[in-house]
């Protein structure tokens, strides 16, 4: 994994989670970390355990220069679309940081409008370290939020697959039907609440 350049003094690295899920909210996550406390074990948060991915996070936020979490609500997804969405939590992530980078790195294909230079980079949480940290802060956060949202909504199994539309996922909410906590601009929660108001 390639390292921080040393004419970047500053870099942030940016990553989200949530996007493909069709409940609950978007995530995002900016880390800077700091090149005198490096974390070992950096990588794309999918390529990690559930257990290995909190005891990095808690390195990250232990160790990095700065660090915030943000996210954009079910509500602003289904008014903006889960791209823009997922643009404005980015942008929210990167303005709470306590300490401002000298220039943006974010996951993708597209990055939003920053403060700072910013550049999108493809498969930058699994090449670029600061952008592996924000994968991995922005995933943890959102699945504790699931789990969370799993003890107001036990009947949807959300602890198990964190809002993904898994055979199970859509058959109970087949069953159940939709409620506040859905994206209803998602294709399988409108053929939900349709095929409930067939019965």
């Amino acid at each position: 994994m390639a390292g921080v350049p040393p004419e970047a003094r500053l870099v942030c690295g940016v990553d989200e989670a949530g996007r493909g899920p069709i409940a609950g909210p978007v995530y995002a996550a900016a880390v800077i970390l700091d090149p005198a406390r490096p974390v070992a074990g950096l990588r794309d948060s999918k390529q990690l355990s559930a257990r290995r991915r909190e005891t990095l996070a808690s390195e990250i936020r232990e160790r990095c220069v700065a660090c915030a979490v943000a996210w954009a609500s079910v509500e602003e997804i289904d008014h903006l679309n889960i791209l823009q969405a997922t643009l404005l939590a980015m942008q929210r992530a990167v303005a709470t940081l306590t300490t401002d980078p000298d220039e943006v790195w974010v996951d993708g294909n597209r990055a939003p409008v920053f403060a700072r230079p910013a550049r999108a980079i493809v498969d930058g949480d699994r090449l670029h370290a600061p952008i592996s940290a924000a994968s991995i802060l922005a995933k943890t956060a959102r699945d504790a939020e699931m789990v969370r949202l799993d003890a107001l909504y036990p009947q949807y199994g959300l602890a198990r697959h964190k809002g993904y539309p898994t055979r199970e996922h859509l058959a109970l909410l087949a069953h159940h039907g939709a409620c506040e906590i859905y994206r209803r601009s998602f294709a399988p929660v409108r053929a939900a609440d349709a095929a409930r108001r067939q019965r």
